[in-house]
């Protein structure tokens, strides 16, 4: 089945769906149904909230339909025809006069003519059910294989996503060309919520969150102060090992610090409010990239100084709305491995190609794989776009072709997507593959001919006159807190040695073990490891099972035995045989382990 055929199937049963439910609730009000990535959905007024129990029916409903072979009719309206015939379906209309005063809307449910007015409204009816649509269906209910979907959950939506609309219920379904196809993707949903990194951080005691301090603003535990803390000294010490400077800057700027890089029009929306401060009007920073330009404009430079490597583990702030905040995912203040690198046009090239082996090299380490967890995607402008990208067709070709150069060279898994550039030039996506499926941009690597202009950066060349730079921002590991939760959902809670908060749990039989237990902890904190002692105020059985909940590395129960003998029975995690070893032999292995930052 080609991707056509898929959407078309989706889309066909996003029209059973509402159907479907109309036949439960003939009081139902239709707002949209469109195909997403592995299914559909379509919202709905009801005159009651629907419940997970209602699911079966409406499925019933649907396989209903797909038995009695129903075709899907295409038929054109007249703009009276259209509103007669959804006279009861007050979004219908509303999408109707979108239509007709503007040729276009933003859903799919309607033709699109080049936004010219009066573009053709069309329906689609299949039994008794008509919908306003623009097509892309199957022929026949027939073509749609019973056993292949299913509708998977119930969630809230404002109409037309603006959070001034009416609440709407949203019926959610996924569907394949195959039952093997669904049931392998609800299996690898259901291992998702096992690694979902909320669940996970909650169980692992490494983050929470406050309605006293506010949405989106993790606080991160002791336990998950460790993860983050090792993942910023591993992301400095590699970063001054490539030849970055790392710098502070304030996390807030004056206004018009933003109004002339640009981004205040174009982030405006998702910045936090401005802040009267004496004469001046203060900003949290979306980003930081002005604070390093003017690192840069604070000396004169040569071509000497270039290529000169900025980096900051920087605090920035975006303002999320409140149903798009995921846990560390997507919060409202974020850390990001940022860095500016101000290179001559000559030497542009080979500066993205280090930076590319930089995150190859660091994910690596990280236990991700190329090609497997993540990958490539080479976004482009719009040159017709002039509103969203600033207007010169040269420097874009140039810049693109840069970009695209380097990947090809380096082999490097990658696709290309069409106006999904920052506005001040082209960039490299690094798109990271969760454990649900779904594809997300992790961050990014941009080439920037805009900026250096703006903030009139300079450099005296090799002739002796001044040159304009080019900017290459990049990030390393990306935001620290969304890297923190991709890496707990990539290992389902059991990190590699290096960054697990607590790498060797200490457990005495009894009373009379715990002197022996703290010295022994004592000693192995000497060592540079991180150390949990237990109390004998439980059996030990629970005091093993709460360190494999905790996902400790490695388990030491000490005895009579352990307590006269120089060896350790150690428990490796994930493995139920115990090992003899030597005290000093476990601390240098463990240490060698931490060291090389092994992945188990």
């Amino acid at each position: 089945m080609t991707d056509q055929e898929l959407t078309n199937l989706r889309h066909s049963l996003a029209h059973l769906l509402a159907a479907s439910v109309l036949e439960i609730m003939p009081d139902a009000k239709l707002g949209v149904g469109p195909t997403i990535e592995h299914g559909f959905y379509y919202d709905f007024l009801l005159p009651r909230p629907l419940t997970p129990q209602d699911l079966p029916k409406i499925e019933k409903g649907m396989r209903k339909r797909i038995g009695q072979n129903l075709g899907f009719e295409r038929k054109e309206l007249s703009e009276v025809q259209a509103k007669e015939l959804f006279a009861k379906q007050p979004f219908k209309l509303e999408l109707i006069h979108d239509l007709v005063t503007k040729g276009t809307t933003v859903f799919d449910e309607l033709e699109n003519t080049n936004g010219k007015p009066n573009a053709t409204i069309t329906s689609y009816t299949t039994g008794s059910f008509v919908d306003l649509c623009r097509g892309g269906h199957v022929n026949s209910t027939k073509d749609i294989p019973a056993d292949a979907f299913k509708l998977t959950h119930i969630a809230g939506a404002y109409w037309r996503g603006s959070e001034d609309n009416q609440m709407l219920q949203r019926v959610y379904g996924v569907a394949f060309a195959t039952k093997a196809e669904l049931d392998a993707y609800l299996k690898m949903q259901e291992e998702a919520k096992k690694r979902d990194h909320r669940k996970l951080g909650q169980d692992l005691d490494l983050f929470t969150f406050s309605d006293s301090v506010g949405k989106g603003l993790p606080l991160l535990t002791p336990r998950g102060s460790v993860i983050r803390r090792e993942l910023e000294r591993y992301t400095v010490d590699t970063e001054l090992n490539h030849g970055y400077q790392h710098v502070y800057t304030p996390p807030l700027a004056k206004t018009d610090l933003y109004k002339t890089s640009g981004h205040y029009p174009y982030y405006k929306d998702t910045m936090y409010p401005v802040m009267k401060v004496d004469d001046d009007e203060l900003i949290l920073r979306p980003m930081t990239c002005p604070h390093h330009f003017m690192l840069y404009k604070d000396k004169p430079r040569s071509y000497r100084d270039l290529p000169l490597r900025i980096a900051e583990l920087s605090p920035q702030f975006r303002y999320e709305k409140s149903g798009e905040l995921t846990g560390l995912m997507r919060v409202r203040m974020f850390t990001l491995a940022d860095a500016h690198i101000f290179v001559t046009p000559e030497g542009a090239e080979k500066e993205i190609a280090n930076v590319l082996k930089l995150i190859d090299e660091m994910n690596q380490t990280l236990g991700l794989k190329k090609g497997v967890d993540y990958r490539y995607r080479l976004s482009l402008g719009d040159r017709t776009d002039s509103t969203k990208y600033h207007k010169d067709d040269a420097a874009w070709e140039k810049a693109e072709a840069i970009l695209r150069k380097v990947l090809k060279a380096q082999k490097t898994p990658f696709f290309e997507a069409r106006n999904e550039a920052a506005f001040y030039g082209p960039k490299i996506d690094v798109q990271v593959k969760k454990v649900n499926g779904q594809e997300e941009t992790a961050f990014t690597v941009q080439y920037d001919f805009v900026m250096p202009e703006r903030f009139n950066l300079e450099y005296v060349g090799k002739d002796g006159k001044m040159h304009r730079p080019i900017v290459i921002h990049r990030a390393s590991i990306g935001c620290l807190e969304r890297t923190i939760a991709f890496l707990i959902e990539h290992y389902a809670g059991e990190l590699p040695l290096w960054l697990s908060p607590i790498q060797v749990a200490i457990i005495p039989v009894g009373l009379k073990h715990e002197k022996a237990c703290q010295k022994l902890g004592a000693e192995l904190r000497e060592a540079g490891l991180r150390v949990d002692v237990f109390t004998a105020d439980q059996s030990v059985g629970k005091s093993i099972r709460t360190a494999e909940k905790m996902k400790s590395p490695y388990m030491l129960v000490i005895g009579d035995k352990e307590v006269k003998s120089p060896k350790l029975h150690v428990r490796e995690r994930g493995k139920e045989k115990l090992r003899l070893v030597a005290k000093k032999t476990f601390i240098a292995e463990i240490l060698k382990k931490i060291q090389t930052k092994a992945k188990k």
